[in-house]
């Protein structure tokens, strides 16, 4: 049985209590190992994902305990991407913590970094309900130490509506754990694939309601609309660097949903059909329009991006409701690159703030410090969320109208993704002029003299400009690439709704190779 997996997790949650315990106030010595760490994920989660590539699953049973008694973890094409995708967020996103010195601002931010890390490497590699509902609270709570980080009446106040709002969230999600179990006796998710369909029709109730609360469990991880609004006030209020690493937050919302709903309760599956797709579609569509709408109608940067999340969020579920393989690898497609887009975003917002002395307002103001690159990257930034060509946003989108192309609601599709896309293009249009083109007198500071004179704004650090750029690279990247990018998604699809390979290596069922815990698909 091989670690490497569970490296994935445990790293993490050796590295913060060593942080908090041994270099508590040596903040060179914390970003070493906090970067150190990060790179070593990247590493490892680089490694599974090859080895996922070729349709391999691996397993990991913690104690040697088997499935379903024993708790997992298990690698696949989508958890292995998640997981890459999350650390190669994770190192960027550190550098600019690091280059804008927010680390120094107040206490334990690397502890919790690395805690907020472990959380969502569970997350993704979890292989039972419970223990998803575990790694949802170590988020939770590292999340809200990071969102209050530094202090603020105003960021208190924001983070404690998020933490209310996502209580709520776990308590429907045990009350959903509590009738999943009743009903099945299990909660490993490759045994409930079995022992869901073996339920008879007539007595459904019980295993409907379940489906029903873990939907909105999942909805309200995702932001999906009416389930949002604990969003915009939470995310622009957090720090610059937390506000992007929580840009892949509202993806373990999108993961859950994707897991769930193809291998435990899949469209086909008579004993809850329907309860996912009645509803689910209407939603995205809403909350795709509501969030390039709330673009538009914002009066600071950060609320501009964090609507944009909420946008972009509804373009993933809008493929992810339409549950074909199609639609789901266009919904992979976009998630890597909504990721990148959303956290490059909020980089750039915190780069204006410091060059206009911690104001966001989209009005004409004094010139920023280091307003040349910060607008160029912005302008990047933009038209890759945005969807214009010729960056991802413009190819994902491409990809969800083809796969709404043959749908009954192809009408709906096409015209909430065209009519939103239009929407935004003013909304960052409308910001980008006015913070980088209309400037408005000059910033002014007293001397040592007592008179006053012009002051220059401060030019955001190179490191900063670094990580920003990075991410940069990275969506530029998905677009060169994305003739093999989208063939691996399509490929993810086909392993998700095709779960057989998955479900015989967690419970050690024929068709397993001998050796590790691993199967591979028939091509």
């Amino acid at each position: 049985m091989t670690h490497w997996l569970i490296l994935l997790v445990v790293l993490p949650a050796f590295l913060a209590p060593f942080i908090v315990l041994a270099a508590r106030y040596h903040i060179v010595i914390q970003r070493v190992i906090s970067v150190a760490g990060v790179v070593a994920l990247i590493a490892i989660a680089a490694g599974l994902a090859a080895q996922a590539s070729d349709g391999t699953v691996t397993l990991y049973q913690l104690g040697d305990w088997a499935a379903p008694f024993g708790i997992v973890l298990v690698g696949d094409r989508l958890s292995t991407l998640m997981a890459l995708l999350t650390a190669v967020l994770a190192l960027f996103v550190l550098l600019y913590a690091i280059g804008s010195k927010w680390d120094t601002r107040g206490w334990h931010f690397h502890a919790l970094f690395q805690f907020q890390l472990m959380g969502i490497m569970g997350a993704f590699l979890t292989g039972d309900l419970f223990n998803l509902f575990v790694f949802f609270e170590v988020l939770l709570i590292a999340s809200y130490g990071l969102m209050i980080h530094a202090g603020g009446t105003v960021r208190l106040r924001a983070g404690v509506q998020y933490v209310l709002f996502n209580l709520l969230g776990s308590t429907l999600f045990l009350f959903a754990l509590g009738a999943i179990y009743a009903e099945t006796g299990t909660l490993n998710m490759a045994d409930l694939a079995q022992r869901v369909q073996l339920i008879d029709v007539s007595d459904t109730v019980g295993i409907r309601i379940a489906a029903v609360l873990l939907l909105m469990v999942f909805a309200i991880k995702a932001a999906v609309v009416p389930l949002h609004f604990w969003l915009p006030s939470s995310y622009a209020e957090a720090p610059g660097p937390v506000a992007a690493l929580f840009a892949i937050m509202t993806k373990v919302g999108a993961y859950a949903i994707i897991r769930v709903y193809t291998l435990i309760f899949s469209p086909e599956l008579e004993v809850t059909a329907g309860l996912h797709g009645w509803w689910l579609l209407p939603a995205a569509l809403v909350s795709l329009a509501i969030g390039m709408v709330g673009v538009l109608a914002a009066r600071k940067l950060d609320r501009l991006v964090a609507f944009s999340v909420i946008g972009s969020m509804g373009m993933v579920m809008v493929a992810i409701s339409l549950f074909t393989p199609t639609a789901t690898a266009a919904a992979l497609y976009y998630i890597v690159h909504s990721t990148l887009a959303a956290g490059a975003l909020f980089l750039i917002s915190d780069l204006v703030r410091t060059g206009r002395r911690n104001n966001l307002h989209l009005t004409a103001q004094a010139p920023m410090g280091g307003a040349a690159l910060t607008a160029g990257l912005f302008f990047v930034a933009a038209i890759a969320m945005a969807g214009l060509p010729p960056l991802s946003g413009f190819v994902g989108k491409l990809l969800v109208l083809d796969a709404g192309f043959d749908t009954p609601y192809m009408a709906w599709v096409w015209a909430v993704v065209l009519g939103s896309s239009l929407v935004s293009v003013v909304g960052f249009a409308r910001a980008g002029s006015v913070l980088f083109w209309k400037a408005e007198g000059l910033a002014k500071e007293v001397s040592d003299d007592g008179e006053e004179e012009a002051g220059r704004p401060e030019a955001p650090s190179v490191l900063s400009y670094v990580a920003v750029g990075g991410l940069i690279a990275l969506l530029v990247a998905h677009t060169v690439f994305a003739g093999p990018v989208t063939r691996y998604t399509s490929e993810i699809a086909g392993q998700l709704f095709a779960p057989d390979g998955y479900i015989s290596t967690v419970l050690d069922t024929p068709g397993k190779l001998s050796g590790d815990k691993a199967v591979k698909e028939e091509h």
